[in-house]
């Protein structure tokens, strides 16, 4: 297992286990300063073949995101398995402290990845009557950046319409008719969530998890 935090990367064999938490003694003290940091907030640890990442902590939560951006809360007492790369997010008082997490069955990080050029269509899972364009992708990159960024930029949350728009320099009506055609193709086609007041969060998701947007696509705001 490799972990990865402030700038230090240690790698775990076998029977090694890893702390991490307020507490000097911890293999990665995070702030001994910060008392909103529990002592020993987690502990990495390997039983069999199986890497288990465990919230130490009596009382208090951290979070959990995994390749595609999805955040959880892994509260406390409770364990969760490694078995893909992942980004561990403990908050302080003053700041908000992140370990990469890369299972030895994961590839690890090897530099920047190169950006692929947007193809002109990328058919769906879902039927081949729904197309998703190269704007339509742009336009997704732009409103669910958050999602795809490292800490501490990662925000998993949709961007407004406007700072969508803005950031493509984009008139937000633009913006605004394309992703609604967007969502309505979707949901003609069977894909839950794509209406209502959380149309935007479940759009988010079908395209994170159906990986129609990953993190190589943040060069294309650049």
């Amino acid at each position: 297992m490799r972990v990865e935090s402030g700038g230090q990367a240690l790698t775990l064999v076998d029977e090694d286990r890893l702390t991490f938490g307020r507490a000097k003694e911890c293999t990665i003290c995070l702030d001994p300063g910060d008392a909103a940091i529990s002592r020993i907030a987690g502990t990495i640890t390997r039983e069999g073949d199986v890497w288990w990442l465990t919230n130490a902590s009596t009382t208090r939560p951290f979070a959990v995101a995994d390749e595609y951006g999805f955040r959880s809360v892994l509260p406390p007492g409770r364990r969760v398995a490694v078995e893909r790369p992942v980004t561990v997010l403990v908050d302080g008082s003053l700041a908000q402290h992140d370990l990469r997490l890369t299972p030895p069955s994961a590839p690890l990080p090897a530099g920047e990845p190169v950006a692929e050029p947007l193809t002109p269509a990328v058919p769906t899972e879902v039927g081949a009557a729904v197309v998703i364009s190269a704007a339509d992708r742009l336009a997704m990159v732009a409103l669910f950046a958050g999602y795809l960024r490292e800490p501490p930029q990662y925000d998993p949350h949709p961007r407004t319409y406007a700072a969508a728009a803005a950031r493509l320099d984009w008139p937000r009506t633009t913006l605004v008719k394309r992703i609604e055609y967007l969502r309505a193709r979707l949901d003609e086609a069977g894909v839950p969530g794509m209406t209502g007041h959380n149309a935007l969060v479940g759009l988010a998701e079908y395209a994170l998890s159906r990986e129609l947007i990953t993190r190589d696509d943040l060069r294309l705001l650049r």
